[in-house]
């Protein structure tokens, strides 16, 4: 092998530049970041642009100072009573130093503690305009966005890959101030009413007593909820799917989950509103991981979306979303077809309102620092801009509150908002004062609105004109204060039935033995054939399925639930070919393999957009080629496709091979390597196997990844 080796960037490198063998005894000032990463923009806490490049707001100059700037000879040692002595407690610098270690930490998330993040970019094509002033929204209009994705049970040192829902959160930096919008990458919630959220999480989290199971809902008390609250049937369905599991945060949906208000200033002043859900599609595809990968994914890399994502970014494979709209009229009853929009447990079918593709989001920088920017990030559904209002949707009601409420608990006081990563891009001028962590330097001395003594100012925008945020005015029916759900609230089996029986038979399977698995985790027999109750009321085969699995009776139907037409769009598994950026295949080599053949097989798969691993049996080098992985340290669950250019007999290179085969992967084994094929037990004309010369199976794995699996091994 005579390739270059540079000539192919992986990612992954956890600096700038390569590490000294020695230590540094030059003094320097801090490294740059790398290429892929930034910090937040530059503004002021009150929201103004400064000129003021990024690395002057980090570390500063090249010697160790303590946290006033006074230069420290030593940082290694205590100051002691003598060399055998006691440690003296004028010690400033110990103390500062243990002081500051003993704060680190700031109240993890209740929910959505694990989390990646990525700076990005949004770019608006026009299309919203009809339905909404929003300054972000109008066509060619440019607005820097950050994302946080996240699961939603676990703790901050959980697993990526655990069956869960994910959070996508996005915050649009607009010039009309800070827009967030706090989605999920599942459609639907658990609860219609936001007084049930803290009755959901405690049933979700591990159980109080032993504090097990972990970032899992394959417990009692989830079960238990769940099963007394059917409501929360149609969310379940969709996490005992393979939404449930991504891929990766690139191939994942985003949705806003409830019905908002596009508010539009028409000519004459006044306001025309729309309805609409929000919609995030990856243009990457909607894809995930099996169930068993996702298993020895959680042991072996624990971390995999989240390097996944840091891995595409800097490899400059950018993942991109359609952002998209829904849009329904505003009537007074605020339904669709028979769909409540008000009810946060019900989808309304692409078939019945196509989404609306109103402009594109590219992530294209990583965080620099993980604790100032992704930890710190503070979203909430009340930061709102002039064009998007809420409804009365009772879910989104209770988190105008919670959000606000958590992050003042999280982040120490009301001026979380002053923390660079949360920033506005647009002058603020919002007569609030003091508070802890106030880093804004206020002048004049009238905080209050009217006044005289600051010249009046600030004036409302009714004086100074311009697009402000309005509350519509909507008319509210004639009724009582009560504690009460209107009776479209009550269809819980419906919306269920139409997802089960809208997907393919291979993401049906899925369904069925995760359901199996989940329920046969829980320990009460009363639970396991209340929920079999439920699924009797989704689909009798579903039921059967389960309760085969679980030894139990499938119960008859409780309810008459009418059937339902299917919704095609709700499916991962289609014909769609997909782009393969930022896909990883492992090459399988050793120290005999063919040189140009190798630099061939990087050379193709690059050229596709794919990160190429070179696999051998030992680190290094082979060939001059830089090895990324051992046969030791390999493991299929990184990779998308498997090629074998090498005849090696190795046992952890046939278990890599029948992993990949079992997980439905595309496999290219050269002619030499083809003898392996029967120690492997993989037929080499079995679907998504691909033999003949290197160039060939390196041409037929690139054919097959835009499938994402080769469903046809499933056997359905």
């Amino acid at each position: 092998m005579t390739a270059d080796a540079d000539s192919i960037k992986i990612p992954g490198a956890p600096g700038p530049e390569p590490a000294p063998l020695d230590e540094p005894t030059q003094p320097r000032g801090p490294l740059p970041p790398k290429p892929d990463q930034s910090g937040p923009d530059t503004y002021t806490p009150t929201g103004a642009p400064t000129t003021t490049p990024q690395d002057a707001v980090a570390q500063q100059g090249e010697r160790l100072t303590t946290a006033q700037g006074a230069p420290l000879r030593d940082t290694d040692h205590s100051l002691k009573a003598g060399r055998r002595g006691p440690v003296l407690l004028q010690d400033h610098h110990l103390r500062e130093k243990i002081t500051h270690f003993d704060h680190e930490r700031i109240p993890e998330r209740v929910v959505h503690a694990r989390g990646a993040a990525a700076h990005g970019v949004f770019v608006a094509n026009g299309e919203a305009e009809r339905y909404t002033s929003a300054a972000f929204l109008k066509a060619g209009t440019t607005t820097e966005t950050f994302v946080r994705f996240s699961t939603v049970l676990g703790s901050r040192g959980s697993a990526d890959t655990v069956r869960d829902t994910r959070g996508f959160a996005t915050k649009f930096y607009t010039s009309e101030g800070v827009y967030d919008l706090v989605g999920n990458n599942i459609p639907v919630f658990f609860i219609q009413d936001a007084i049930k959220f803290p009755d959901i999480i405690h049933a979700g989290k591990p159980h109080p007593d032993r504090e097990i199971p972990q970032a899992q809902s394959a417990h009692d008390t989830f079960w238990d909820f769940v099963s007394l609250h059917t409501e929360a049937q149609h969310h379940t369905i969709w996490n005992m799917s393979d939404r449930g599991i991504p891929r990766s945060y690139r191939m994942m949906q985003g949705f806003g989950i409830h019905t908002f208000r596009l508010v539009k200033t028409e000519a004459d002043g006044s306001l025309a509103t729309t309805l609409v859900k929000f919609h995030w599609r990856p243009r990457l595809g909607t894809h995930a991981v099996t169930w068993e990968e996702a298993q020895l994914i959680s042991g072996k890399d624990p971390d995999f979306h989240r390097r996944d994502l840091a891995d595409a970014i800097e490899a400059g494979a950018y993942p991109e979303w359609d952002f998209g709209i829904q849009v329904f009229p505003d009537t007074e009853d605020q339904t669709f077809h028979g769909i409540d929009l008000l009810d946060p447990t019900k989808i309304v079918p692409e078939e019945l309102a196509p989404i609306v593709v109103v402009g594109t989001m590219t992530l294209n920088r990583n965080p620099s620092n993980y604790f100032a920017e992704t930890e710190q990030v503070a979203f909430h559904p009340g930061h709102l801009v002039p064009g998007i209002d809420v409804t009365s949707d009772p879910l989104l009601q209770g988190r105008l509150f919670s959000y606000l409420d958590t992050q003042i608990s999280r982040l120490g006081g009301p001026n979380f908002g002053q923390l660079p990563i949360n920033r506005p891009h647009a002058e603020i001028n919002d007569m609030l004062r003091d508070g802890m962590h106030q880093t804004v330097v206020h002048r004049g001395v009238a905080p209050y609105h009217p006044n005289s003594l600051d010249g009046g100012c600030p004036f409302p925008a009714m004086v100074t004109g311009g697009e402000a945020f309005t509350d519509v005015p909507q008319p509210i029916q004639q009724d009582v204060v009560t504690r009460e759900q209107p009776a479209s609230f009550d269809d819980h089996f419906s919306q269920a039935r139409l997802f089960y029986r809208s997907l393919t038979p291979v993401e049906q399977l899925h369904v069925k033995q995760a359901y199996a698995f989940e329920l046969g985790k829980v320990y009460e027999q009363a639970i396991k054939e209340r929920q079999l109750q439920c699924l009797a009321n989704i689909d009798a085969e579903l039921c059967a399925f389960v309760a085969n699995e679980l030894g139990l009776p499938a119960p008859a139907p409780t309810e008459v639930v009418p059937d339902v037409e299917i919704s095609p769009a709700l499916r991962m598994v289609t014909d769609v070919a997909w782009p393969a950026d930022g896909r990883q295949v492992g090459i399988v080599v050793d120290d005999d393999t063919d040189a140009s053949a190798v630099a061939s097989v990087r050379e193709t798969l690059h050229a596709a957009g794919v990160t190429p691993l070179v696999i051998a049996p030992h680190g290094g080098k082979v060939g001059g080629l830089d090895v990324q992985r051992s046969f030791h340290t390999a493991t299929s669950v990184e990779l998308d496709a498997v090629i074998v250019l090498a005849p090696a007999v190795d046992p952890r290179v046939l278990e890599l091979l029948r992993e990949a085969f079992r997980h439905d992967k595309a496999i290219g084994v050269s002619s030499d390597a083809e003898p392996l094929l029967p120690d492997v037990g993989v037929p080499a004309t079995a679907p998504g196997v691909v033999t003949g010369d290197a160039a060939a199976v390196a041409a037929g794995v690139l054919d097959l990844l835009p499938a994402h699996r080769v469903w046809a091994r499933e056997g359905v």
